[in-house]
């Protein structure tokens, strides 16, 4: 899969907006969902897809929450979605397959970042369960609705943070040694590997997988969360990482990856609506590109340096994407049980 990683020139910079990448695409008649589409990132996607015609279902855990920051966008539906629960995740799918609607994009966007230690139910390290377990179950769900739009993407919101871990084979869901970053590695390179397979399975159905890095997006009110609530990095971590100045506010650069909404979400857009990507998955993509292949080094947070964000190998690695896809089916065995999330302290 690596030969795959070869920028293509697609003459859009990393400070380009969605806007700037959907100039002259009409996704008119096109259906899109998007998990966690009335906050920060999946806001501004849904409202980009929805500028140039799309018409949009956002899954979100609270909808009486979602409903008013998707006011005044044309042709949206909030529909109850939580990630962390089975069988939310299978209504949610039977409700959009009992439509009769064909699903052209399907933008897995929510996600989780950091925080103290906690397990759904069946045990599962709720990053992990969250970022990518959820997302693969919803895919796999939704996979008649993409069949019948005759050609489909899906989007996995990933981040150069993948670079962190490669999947803990041994020990998944962190029944030893919890550490807050790394597992929100693993379920990036999750996120990564889960579009990889998804391409090299599904194609020959016309349904072709991508993984995006959208760059570090601050926005405001980052707190305890869950599927669609936004990182749980405190302010403090955030200003040591160079992600806002002393006044509170985000720094921008988009060339060191620190980007608006609008910015972040260029490439999500890139990737869903994007020709320049017609006949092209299973790759990364940063800064509304295909991203180079990098080699693996150490990331500083603290350090006053540009944090990479380029695909390392163990993300595109396609036997651990049918290895990650195989394990994700076996856990997903358990879905039947009941969910509910219980806090575990992180030491």
């Amino acid at each position: 899969m690596s030969q795959k990683q070869h920028p293509l020139g697609t003459g859009f910079t990393a400070a380009s907006t969605a806007d700037d990448v959907l100039e002259g695409i009409d996704l008119s008649g096109k259906n899109v969902i998007v998990t966690g589409g009335h906050t920060g990132l999946g806001l501004e996607t849904t409202r980009a897809l929805s500028k140039v015609g799309a018409s949009i279902t956002v899954g979100s855990r609270n909808p009486d929450r979602a409903a008013p920051a998707l006011a005044g966008i044309e042709r949206v539906e909030v529909d109850r979605l939580d990630l962390l629960d089975p069988t939310s995740i299978d209504a949610f799918a039977a409700r959009y397959l009992g439509s009769g609607r064909p699903l052209h994009i399907l933008v897995n966007n929510a996600g989780i970042m950091a925080g103290p230690l906690f397990r759904d139910a069946r045990g599962y390290e709720s990053q992990f369960a969250t970022n990518h377990l959820g997302h693969f179950q919803l895919t796999l769900a939704l996979l008649p609705a993409l069949r019948a739009a005759h050609g489909a993407r899906v989007v996995n919101v990933t981040s150069g943070g993948h670079r962190l871990s490669d999947i803990r084979w041994d020990d998944p869901h962190f029944a030893t040694g919890y550490d807050p970053m790394l597992a929100y590695g693993q379920s990036k390179t999750a996120n990564v590997l889960f579009a990889v397979e998804l391409d090299r399975r599904w194609a020959a159905d016309g349904i072709r997988g991508y993984a995006v890095h959208p760059g570090i997006v601050v926005t405001t009110g980052l707190g305890p969360s869950r599927a669609e609530d936004g990182p749980a990095v405190s302010e403090g971590a955030q200003r040591a990482m160079g992600l806002i100045d002393d006044s509170g506010r985000p720094v921008i650069d988009p060339d060191r990856e620190l980007k608006t909404p609008q910015q972040g979400a260029g490439t999500s857009v890139f990737a869903a609506a994007s020709p320049l990507l017609t006949g092209i998955g299973g790759v990364y993509l940063k800064d509304n590109d295909i991203s180079p292949l990098d080699t693996p080094r150490p990331i500083d947070f603290g350090a006053e340096q540009d944090i990479p964000s380029d695909v390392v190998p163990h993300a595109l690695d396609p036997e651990s994407a049918r290895r990650l896809w195989e394990l994700s089916e076996r856990l997903l065995e358990r879905r039947s049980q009941s969910v509910s999330v219980t806090a575990h302290p992180s030491g």
